[in-house]
């Protein structure tokens, strides 16, 4: 409103002022990439695994400022599930010596693979640990961490210092890396009663301890998938719903959210399922009613502080026949997209229908992707691109711009996301750090 009162008082005085300066706005891309993982960005870099067109994988890393690509390493994934995507690389280290972390592959050897830690800037090799089966790296605090003999009957979470590979501390079981700071590493152990778990990153003393059970109920069931992000000093997770079999009832899921200090639950919304594309859980919940039946209820959205409710759209807004989800960057409206034809719209925070024809909203570029040529693997999609499209005509806006910061997150300000090529982009539009849709 200020804005507008200004610009009209600019209008009516008469006198032009001088022309607006419009400071270009960093970016980069890089046709000759196919990035088919999340981009890993920090201390000046990105990296993220791209498969080559013989069907090979490799790590590709880039300087962050500029986009130059610093160096590339073969890549391979070992008992990964499917289910979970591609792995991306782990960035790690401190930041006047940061290190990237990758999966690449032996050729000779009892071991099918080496946990390889380079250089972040010249691709140098630091140090190497041989992997049976693993789910890939990840940044632990200033270390790295990783799952191992995964597919095996006695795996292991170890957490490994970033300079020199010697194990800090190890785990029985699986699990991954939930939030990590200097201070603490918040892991999530896949149990058959799975926990949170907080640990000094350096001696791995338990710190505190959450059974997810306690927030969501009892009947977990991790075959329908998990998301958890930290912003600030709030853990917000959620548990997804399974059933076993058609007709059956549902698994435990819904949201919660806790203090990374000291593990006390603030919130839980039993009940709740997470719709797609939405942001990250810590940024804004976007949620469905379901009850333990799978029969769909209202969509509402969360405060990731306190759970409350902050706005409501009723089941019967809907409509009828085939859509998907799309929201605009401002996440004001619920969009029902139908491809080729004119969808509906939802004010976000009313339940009102409001008008689509104009409406930019953003969401997954395709529903039927193409599985990814891996050379030995099987059953792997890339990381899921978001594109804009006119509600009111269902067709993809042309050049809408970089997709909305709640799909792409940012490190230090910088946005980095694939497209529907394949293709590498980069931003700094924004400031400060925060969780994309995918963490």
């Amino acid at each position: 409103m200020l804005a507008g009162a200004a610009l009209m008082a600019s209008g009516c005085s008469g006198t032009p002022g001088p022309p607006a300066t419009v400071t270009p706005v960093p970016r980069w891309s890089d046709p000759s990439v196919n990035a088919v993982s999340r981009p890993m960005s920090g201390s000046g870099v990105t990296a993220v695994t791209a498969l080559r067109p013989d069907g090979a994988l490799e790590t590709a890393v880039y300087d962050l400022a500029t986009g130059n690509r610093r160096w590339s390493r073969p890549a391979t994934m070992a008992g990964r599930p499917p289910g979970l995507g591609v792995q991306p690389p782990a960035v790690a280290g401190p930041p006047a010596a940061p290190v990237v972390a990758a999966l690449e592959p032996r050729r000779s050897g009892r071991w099918r693979a080496a946990l390889v830690v380079r250089d972040a800037r010249t691709g140098a090799q630091r140090w190497s640990r041989p992997v049976d089966s693993t789910f890939g790296p990840a940044r632990c605090g200033p270390h790295v961490c990783l799952a191992e003999s995964t597919a095996r009957h006695d795996p292991g979470f170890v957490a490994l210092d970033h300079a020199t590979g010697r194990p800090l501390w190890r785990i029985p079981g699986i699990a991954e890396v939930v939030a990590a700071t200097g201070r603490r590493v918040v892991v999530f152990r896949l149990t058959r009663r799975p926990v949170l778990e907080s640990r000094d990153p350096r001696t791995g003393r338990v710190l505190w301890t959450f059974p997810v059970e306690r927030a969501v109920g009892r009947g977990v069931n991790l075959a329908g998938g998990w998301a958890f992000a930290a912003t600030g000093d709030m853990i917000v997770g959620y548990l997804a719903p399974y059933a076993e079999r058609a007709g059956r009832p549902l698994s435990a899921f819904g949201f919660f959210g806790l203090r990374t200090h000291d593990g006390r639950p603030v919130w839980t919304r039993r009940g709740l399922l997470r719709v797609y594309p939405s942001p990250s859980p810590a940024v804004a919940p976007l949620t469905r009613e379901v009850d333990a039946r799978g029969r769909y209820g209202d969509f509402a959205r969360l405060d990731p502080r306190t759970g409350r409710t902050l706005g409501r759209v009723p089941a019967e807004r809907a409509p009828g026949s085939a859509w998907w989800l799309a929201f605009p960057a401002d996440l004001s409206r619920l969009g029902f997209l139908a491809l080729g034809g004119p969808g509906g719209a939802v004010d976000l925070r009313g339940g009102g229908r409001v008008p689509a024809r104009g409406v930019l909203a953003w969401s997954f570029c395709t529903v039927d992707p193409a599985q990814l040529r891996i050379e030995g693997q099987h059953g792997f999609f890339p990381v899921a691109p978001l594109c804009a499209y006119d509600l009111g005509t269902g067709r993809k806006a042309a050049d809408p711009g970089p997709p909305p910061g709640w799909y792409t997150g940012a490190t230090d300000g910088w946005r980095v996301w694939r497209d529907e090529q394949g293709m590498l982009h980069a931003v700094r539009d924004t400031t400060g750090t925060m969780p994309g849709m995918y963490g």
